[in-house]
């Protein structure tokens, strides 16, 4: 049987994205600058980075939330001041909870990710119906679908915010700290949603301070300090990197 995954994920090749002296901030102001980044069909990176080094400005340029300011961005070798199709990059925002007064299943949360891929005035169709079932499917809540998100916990509602950027079966999946403010179990389902998206060769940018529960997920690790790119490169290679800058600080502080 056919993972529905193999139906959201949109595995392409060559470049997805590709950036050159970029800089991207707010209200013309500058917060990171300088960035040189490919990515390739298929790759998981971790954006790594402490509170305030522009990681989140970084990959809300590439979703036009913040500004870009100066250099070249491509995706799917579209400059990205052109791109007009915005569902092929995927979006996963930082929240912990749906919950906002309005009542909602589910289902209807996860249908809102495709209200970009029809005229306003055309219903739902039947793939589009399917598209939603498949998109639960592949975060495991096919059984939660009918379920209010004000009943989900945590973990779940994170795993319906990936279904509904999953649905439009965008071409590479940007997430703002998806196993942040969840407990360890669903930190470890979230994980294998991950995994599971990887294998299907899904790109994905993850946004994260936890790299211990993406262990074995991430081909290679990106990390954003004082608005520049320090670091480029393998999980094994990033361990190095971080010892190299301990010990340099142990010598500083000597």
């Amino acid at each position: 049987m056919t993972s529905p995954t193999a139906h959201l994920s949109r595995p392409t090749t060559g470049q997805v994205l590709e950036l050159h002296r970029a800089a991207f901030g707010y209200r013309g102001r500058a917060v990171v600058t300088d960035v040189d980044l490919s990515v390739t069909g298929g790759e998981v990176l971790a954006v790594l980075g402490p509170n305030g080094s522009g990681k989140t400005t970084l990959v809300k340029g590439l979703l036009g939330l913040s500004e870009h300011l100066s250099g070249e961005v491509r995706v799917m070798g579209t400059p990205l001041a052109t791109l007009r199709d915005r569902t092929r990059i995927g979006y996963v925002p930082q929240r912990h909870t749906l919950t906002g007064g309005v009542r909602a299943t589910a289902t209807e949360v996860v249908a809102t990710g495709l209200l970009a891929t029809r005229p306003w005035w055309r219903p739902a169709r039947a793939q589009d119906r399917a598209a939603v079932q498949d998109a639960l499917a592949t975060v495991g809540l096919a059984d939660r679908a009918r379920f209010d998100v004000e009943t989900l916990s945590g973990g779940q509602q994170r795993r319906v915010l990936i279904a509904r950027a999953l649905v439009a079966r965008p071409d590479v999946l940007i997430m703002d700290e998806p196993t942040a403010g969840v407990d360890a179990a669903s930190q470890a389902v979230l994980a294998g949603v991950l995994q599971e998206l990887g294998s299907m060769g899904t790109t994905m940018l993850v946004v994260t301070h936890e790299l211990t529960a993406l262990r074995g997920i991430v081909d290679r690790i990106v990390e954003v300090d004082s608005g520049h790119l320090t670091f480029d490169g393998t999980p094994d290679a990033y361990a190095d990197h971080q010892r190299d800058v301990a010990l340099a600080a142990g010598r500083g502080a000597a």
